[in-house]
């Protein structure tokens, strides 16, 4: 184990973490992307991942691994607040068909396991579909592994990741 100092901080100072950094990080810093790392316990739910991570439920995104057929998937960020808008997705992808592997699936097409997945560091760099509705915030994405997120400007990390932006969601039911 060594001690990983993060030096490109998003703001606030630079933050020491005691382990081997993930594809993830190594993903961000060879993209020159500014981040803050948010080291946390485990949580149970979006609204408490948003409270540790002290950021409003919107800018808690999850990242959807979405198969379009045998060995073809693509990354969908939504924000905290909202969810996959199947129809909107398919017409914008221009197909009829799609599903959500299960976890194994997700862990064989990313790399990483449910509650850890990021477009960044991802085995296979599939396309990324970001909602519009990232544009201009500070998001919270996963950072690979389980206790650790990563605050990253939106847009910056939509010209990095080369995502597609569209309205792609819908509000999430209330229960």
């Amino acid at each position: 184990m060594s001690t990983v100092a993060i030096s490109r901080p998003l703001a606030g100072p630079a933050v020491t973490v005691a382990c081997m950094p993930s594809p993830a990080i190594a993903a961000l810093d060879s993209a020159g992307l500014p981040y803050r790392l948010i080291p946390h316990g485990a949580v149970g739910s979006l609204a408490e991942a948003a409270a540790v991570r002290g950021v409003a439920v919107p800018d808690v995104v999850k990242t959807i691994v979405v198969r379009r057929g045998a060995d073809d998937h693509l990354f969908v960020l939504t924000p905290g607040d909202r969810v996959v808008s199947w129809p909107k997705l398919r017409a914008l992808l221009g197909v009829h068909r799609m599903s959500m592997p299960d976890a194994a699936g997700a862990l064989a097409a990313t790399g990483y396991e449910r509650g850890t997945i990021t477009p960044f560091g991802a085995s296979t760099a599939w396309p990324v579909i970001a909602d519009e509705r990232l544009r201009g915030r500070e998001i919270t994405l996963g950072a690979g592994e389980r206790g650790l997120a990563v605050a990253v400007d939106a847009d910056a990390a939509i010209t990095a990741l080369a995502a597609t932006v569209a309205d792609v969601t819908d509000p999430q039911p209330t229960r």
